[in-house]
């Protein structure tokens, strides 16, 4: 099902999509990837306030490559990073932080999965290689957090964005995951070729 979301999206309405969803998405985005994940959570941990509302965008593992122009800044491309580099301290985002849309390439882990499920979240998949693509969706970048501690690629930027996608949902918060079932059909196929192999 092919899906147009104005964020931010509720939990009733994301516990709703089901891998294979098409989504699209107009609202706020925010980019996060290891560096700024640990920055983070760790002010969580010591009771620091975070700038903005984690809860109210989507969370897009994405490095932009982004040009100063004059007072602002201009997205060049944002293509998303390698999710399964986040596996480690999603799973406490997503519970700590309340983000119910993960925008990535790659698929993540057990522990990602199992948060999804409990907190009502989906990840959702953005093709790699089409950075300038997702860039034409970028109307405008709201603000940037910590660029001078962590430089461009793992600050947190905040973008604008209208009918960001196609995002398709390959694990939902009702324990679908499109990497599993991936998984399951190449080992069948893979003992089909080994038995010919062996005729």
């Amino acid at each position: 099902m092919e899906r147009e979301i104005t964020l931010p999206a509720a939990e009733e309405m994301v516990r709703q999509f089901r891998v294979g969803d098409i989504l699209y998405l107009t609202g706020k985005l925010f980019t996060a990837r290891d560096e700024a994940h640990h920055l983070m959570l760790d002010r969580k941990t010591k009771g620091e306030e975070i700038p903005f509302d984690p809860a109210q965008m989507a969370l897009f593992h994405c490095g932009p490559v982004v040009k100063k122009e004059g007072t602002g800044w201009r997205v060049i491309a944002a293509g998303p990073t390698t999710s399964i580099r986040m596996e480690l301290f999603e799973d406490r985002f997503l519970a700590d932080f309340g983000t119910k849309i993960v925008i990535g390439k790659g698929g993540m882990g057990d522990k990602t999965q199992a948060v999804l499920e409990k907190t009502g979240a989906v990840y959702t998949h953005y093709t790699g290689g089409a950075g300038a693509l997702a860039a034409k969706a970028i109307e405008r970048i709201e603000e940037v957090l910590w660029l001078d501690e962590l430089g461009m690629p793992e600050a947190v930027w905040i973008f604008q964005v209208n009918r960001f996608g196609p995002l398709l949902v390959t694990m939902d918060s009702a324990g679908g995951n499109l990497y599993s079932e991936l998984a399951k059909t190449i080992d069948r196929n893979k003992e089909k070729i080994h038995a010919r192999i062996q005729e």
